[in-house]
């Protein structure tokens, strides 16, 4: 549900909610300056930061499963920087739609799906790590099964987000309201469902499946992994060596992908709130200060676009290494260094393993 709502969604039951026509709810200089400088920071820390997250992962051997799904989530980022942003913030600002037909459709079901690839892959990245470290010895995905899985991921986010495009257009939000003065033609872009009540199951289906649940089954998987490391810390006090190390690479790594989980939970927590409520009790919102609170919640959900590059990026010493080598390569200033690393994919907390060296793929060590 969260997707829907660039501000098209706001204006999705406009005819219903009284109008004081009176009110002044204009954005004064302060808010507008704010918004806009918010706003051009998170799709420029989101651009750059998943940009350079997904060239340094895919410019070195890439051969591992949890890498594939993090550049999946960067570049489902990358596209709702790149569309849903720039459009929402135009359309805030000027109070009316002035970006065409074809921009009102796709804009909401971009949206849509960019954050249902989005939670799909932290779900898949749960998925791997469990089978991993909960059943080390049993079956494990492999790099073209993870590929296939990134391809059915978007198949169904642009399955699911179709209503989007089908039911969002462009019209008058006077159009059905008799006003005894007249009114400019400005539109808006609405989302003009045959029903209400149509309109409340599919936004509530898409909470509960886009955002619920996902988080719930990751939750699930993420327990599972913490309780089996826990049980394994006798067997690590015996073996102090290579093992333990392996130990506490694979808790590092399982901690900073659960730090990018709980971030996109939480940021885009108050959307799905404000959505919710808009959908079911639209008049428990003050009519003026709407745009204000949708503001807020929504550049904070799209904060979320910032949190993949920042935790999993640039607070890794051995990324930022890697991208320094890069840009010196690119320069010709000199041959990058090399470093031992640690694959996510190939993590095992098994203690009769061996060594943990791997073959290039970025490490989670800091």
């Amino acid at each position: 549900m969260e997707q829907q709502q660039s501000t098209n969604h706001n204006q999705a039951t406009l005819k219903e909610m009284p109008l004081d026509l009176t009110e002044d709810c204009s954005l004064s200089l302060s808010g507008t300056t704010f918004l806009i400088v918010a706003y051009s920071t998170v799709m420029a820390v989101g651009l750059i930061g998943n940009s350079c997250l997904v060239f340094v992962i895919t410019r070195h051997e890439m051969r591992n499963v949890t890498n594939i799904f993090i550049v999946n989530l960067s570049c489902s980022d990358i596209l709702m920087c790149i569309v849903c942003l720039p459009v929402t913030i135009i359309y805030t600002l000027m109070d009316h739609w002035i970006l065409g037909k074809a921009l009102c459709k796709l804009t909401p079901y971009i949206q849509c799906i960019s954050v249902t690839v989005s939670i799909f892959s932290l779900v898949l990245i749960a998925m791997e790590r469990y089978q991993l470290i909960v059943h080390p010895t049993g079956w494990k995905p492999v790099v073209g099964q993870s590929y296939m899985a990134v391809a059915v991921t978007w198949i169904v986010a642009c399955l699911i987000s179709v209503p989007f495009l089908y039911y969002s257009v462009l019209s008058s939000p006077f159009q059905n309201l008799s006003i005894p003065f007249p009114v400019t033609d400005q539109l808006v872009c609405m989302e003009q469902w045959p029903s209400l009540q149509g309109r409340q199951a599919y936004t509530t289906s898409i909470l509960i499946f886009q955002y619920i649940l996902p988080l719930m089954l990751i939750m699930v998987c993420y327990l599972n992994i913490y309780l089996r490391l826990r049980r394994r810390r006798d067997m690590v006090e015996r073996s102090r060596n290579a093992t333990e190390k392996k130990n506490k690479c694979s808790m590092r790594i399982n901690t900073m992908l659960i730090a990018i989980v709980v971030a996109f939970a939480l940021s885009w927590l108050p959307l799905n709130v404000f959505n919710t409520l808009f959908d079911w009790d639209h008049e428990a919102i003050p009519s003026c200060t709407h745009d204000i609170i949708f503001s807020f919640c929504h550049l904070t959900a799209m904060a979320s676009t910032c949190v993949n590059p920042i935790i999993y990026g640039f607070l890794n010493s051995n990324f930022q290494k890697q991208l320094k080598s890069t840009v010196l390569r690119c320069r010709c200033w000199g041959v990058a260094e090399r470093y031992e690393s640690v694959p996510l994919s190939t993590v095992s907390t098994e203690v009769t393993k061996g060594s943990i060296l791997s073959n290039g793929a970025i490490s989670i060590n800091s």
